[in-house]
Parts: C-alpha cells; sequence; structure tokens
C-alpha cells in the first residue's frame, strides 16, 4: 500500500494545545471521525462526591483516522487549537501517516488499563536499545516492541514512531518470545 495515496485512510497524530483533547475529540465525532486518545480512568472527588473520569496519559496527544486531504483540512479548520504531525516530502511538510499495524499494537497496550505503565511524549532513543520481541501470553499478548530494563523491570516499550512511546509495566520472560 502507497502511504502517499490521497483516497486511503490513516492513523495521524495530533499535538492539542490548551488541554482540549476531548473538544478536538468531539467535533470530530460529529464530523464521524474515529479517533483515539490514550487515558486512563482516575478516582476524582469534588463537593464530597467521587467519580471516575477519563485522564489523557500523555497530555496534549490524540489520533484521528482519515485520508491525508482530510487531515491537511483538520489542521487548517483547528488552526491555533493542533498541531498535525508531519514529515518532509520534498520541500512541502505533509502529515506523517501512521502505519496500522503501529496504532494497532499502540492502541492494545495503552487500552489494557494495565497499572504501572510510562508513557512518554516523545520517542527518545534510549529505548531502542534491546531486543526485538512479541508478547505471547497475558494481557498484552500479540504486542510487539523493544524490550528494555527500567527500574530493575523488564518491559516492552511501543513506539509510534516520531511521536511518543509507551512502557508496559513487567512482562514475565516466560511471555517473551525473539522476533527478526
Amino acid at each position: 500500500m502507497n502511504i502517499t495515496t490521497y483516497e486511503v485512510k490513516h492513523w495521524f497524530a495530533l499535538k492539542v494545545f490548551y488541554n482540549k483533547v476531548f473538544e478536538i475529540e468531539e467535533a470530530l465525532k460529529k464530523d464521524k471521525i474515529e479517533s483515539y486518545i490514550p487515558c486512563e480512568e482516575v478516582l476524582v472527588e469534588h463537593n464530597g462526591k467521587k467519580k471516575t473520569v477519563r485522564k489523557p496519559v500523555i497530555n496534549s496527544l490524540m489520533f484521528f483516522r482519515s485520508t491525508i486531504k482530510h487531515a491537511i483540512e483538520i489542521q487548517q479548520r483547528f488552526m491555533n487549537k493542533v498541531i498535525v504531525y508531519t514529515r518532509l516530502k520534498g520541500l512541502k511538510k505533509i502529515p506523517r501517516a501512521i502505519p496500522e499495524r503501529e496504532m494497532n499494537i499502540f492502541m492494545l497496550v495503552t487500552s489494557s488499563g494495565e497499572r504501572g505503565m510510562e508513557y512518554f511524549g516523545e520517542d527518545n532513543p534510549k529505548f531502542y536499545k534491546g531486543e526485538r520481541v512479541r508478547i505471547i501470553d497475558g494481557k498484552f499478548k500479540g504486542a510487539e516492541g523493544i524490550i528494555c530494563r527500567i527500574r530493575k523491570n523488564r518491559r516492552l516499550v511501543v513506539t509510534v514512531q516520531g511521536i511518543c512511546a509507551v512502557a508496559t509495566s513487567y512482562i514475565p520472560q516466560s511471555f517473551l518470545q525473539r522476533i527478526g
């Protein structure tokens, strides 16, 4: 599949200003555009009442699925509220399409509800060290990424190239399978 095809839908990332990810999510939902915000459920208390709310785990980051043409329109529509992550093609910046498989693995890991995960707002080169593995059992079964040690624990690091990374909680050795 040619990633520059303008009619094909891809995942794209948005940097959203002023902590308005849910506002942008609602606007995209009205236009029937699929979106994803890596969130966690947090218990908050307000005026003596406790309730669970969604909280973004990476501030100001969300993803949406559309064509490249529509991604450019979204950037123009929400001018001064968002920036679509881009890449250079020749001398022109175009929205950076995220491969479907990479996004699916990222969503699998970030939507697990697992405690003890760590999120990083930008790719961090130190996380590219280590072996490429697939998880063959447990909550993250099917996820692939780089295995590394963080705070003396073996963790899987899944990245969305040039945008963000997430490190899972501890992964038992028996759940890992070397790939590539």
